[in-house]
């Protein structure tokens, strides 16, 4: 089994970037993991939510896993989201992850037909079962209408081969009770503005969107709450909070994909239909709050 002790710190739920004819940029992909490690990431989340995982074809999912395991080249851990409303699905591609060298697997809920919770623990067992890696389960209420913390997946939560939870939801209560929980479980942030607040109440590490291309200054953020500087900590959050809101406003996935070619060089395409690409106005909005935040 992998190395369950080096998962932690920043971890950027990466975007998936596409060449002009809409098809996967492996290149760039392969930049923006460099891009990452050069700012001190702590492990790469894929195939998850920020990578539009359900716009992707199993073949595209099973791409993107290997693309980015194979530029992490053993520096830093990934995992890799499996996340599917089909067990046969998410237990396929489980094993993919395992096969190209993941270090752990994700896994949201199956969603959509409002199953019951005995059916969803039966989901995460199969994939579980299915292969020799650590289960970190993804907890989405927002999006996939199924609440997941101390209480309902107590049992999921004590399995050994349970490595941890990403917790995106703000219920910070609830994430310092799974802590409680089982010390060992590794709790990871999953809401980058609120990033402070997870590490104060006991997470191990934060996956985040915004991470892509503000992954130094989330570095600092936690390294200035280790060192006990918490004004300065506040003060960064705050800064990233300022992109974070204007990220909101555009939609975060291509705002993401349009400063990490204004900012960075990387073209990253602009994310699959439905989502609509960003106008000249919001372009205009987003760099004007980059600029201002002082990132570069």
């Amino acid at each position: 089994m992998a190395n369950e002790n080096r998962i932690g710190g920043i971890i950027p739920a990466l975007v998936t970037p596409y060449s002009p004819d809409g098809t996967i940029s492996v290149s760039a992909l392969r930049a923006i993991v460099e891009l990452c490690v050069s700012q001190g990431v702590g492990g790469f989340y894929a195939c998850g939510s920020t990578a539009e995982a359900f716009l992707l074809s199993e073949e595209e999912r099973m791409l993107v896993a290997e693309t980015v395991v194979e530029a992490a080249g053993g520096r830093v851990p990934v995992i890799v989201h499996v996340g599917s409303i089909s067990t046969a699905q998410a237990v396929r591609l489980a094993r993919h992850a395992a096969s190209c060298g993941a270090a752990a697997v994700s896994s949201i809920p199956p969603f959509y037909y409002n199953f019951r919770l005995d059916e969803i623990k039966a989901h995460y067992r199969a994939i579980i079962d299915s292969v020799d890696l650590p289960l970190i389960i993804y907890n989405f209420p927002a999006f996939s209408g199924v609440t997941l913390d101390s209480t309902t997946a107590r049992d999921l939560l004590t399995n050994p081969r349970v490595l941890g939870i990403k917790h995106t939801s703000k219920d910070m209560f609830q994430l310092e009770r799974m802590k409680q929980l089982r010390p060992d479980l590794v709790v990871l942030n999953g809401h980058d503005e609120v990033h402070l607040a997870g590490i104060a109440m006991g997470a191990d590490g934060a996956v985040g969107s915004t991470f892509n291309i503000l992954a130094d200054r989330f570095v600092a953020i936690s390294d200035h709450f280790v060192g006990g500087r918490l004004q300065e900590a506040s003060a960064l959050q705050r800064g990233v909070n300022g992109i974070v809101e204007v990220l909101i406003s555009v939609g975060v996935f291509n705002g993401i994909k349009f400063l990490l070619k204004e900012a960075y060089g990387i073209e990253a395409g602009q994310c699959r239909s439905p989502f609509l690409p960003l106008t000249a106005d919001q372009k205009k909005t987003l760099w004007t709050a980059w600029q201002a935040a002082g990132v570069q």
